[in-house]
């Protein structure tokens, strides 16, 4: 299955999601593959300047990971295809209006938005939002 690209249908049929965990983004300069996977993290990309993690906060304070803020995740559940152009744009506008920042990251299936914890809801609420107006159109 390859996903949706067109991104009227995207806006239309996405249901954003709002998960109850907090999540923390560290980045890890020496690391091995044991202690990674102790940390079960959500996500990893490997920068120049370390290993990025994204991974509970819980396990964060399990391992002694410094990290600098909180965040909720709200997945855009519409299996979007990585060709699609456009829903990052329209998510990041529809917050940007709310005053909300957006750290997206796109999965196979699904893109992923972190938020600060304190913004959930409300992106939660501009996104439902973005939805009602996409059917209505």
């Amino acid at each position: 299955m390859s996903g949706e690209t067109d991104l009227a249908k995207l806006i239309a049929t996405m249901e954003p999601v709002l998960a109850s965990e907090r999540y923390i983004f560290a980045t890890l300069e020496n690391w091995d593959y044991t202690r990674l996977a102790q940390l079960t993290p959500l996500s990893t990309f490997q920068e120049k300047e370390g290993l990025t993690v994204v991974l509970t906060q819980a396990k964060a304070d399990e391992f002694g990971i410094v990290y600098t803020g909180c965040f909720k995740c709200i997945t855009l559940m519409v299996h979007s295809s990585l060709d699609a152009v456009g829903l990052t744009a329209a998510v990041s506008a529809k917050l940007t209006q709310v005053n909300v920042s957006a750290n997206v990251i796109a999965a196979y299936y699904h893109d992923h938005v972190f938020i600060n914890e304190h913004d959930g809801d409300k992106a939660l609420t501009a996104l439902q939002a973005l939805v009602q107006e996409g059917i209505a159109k």
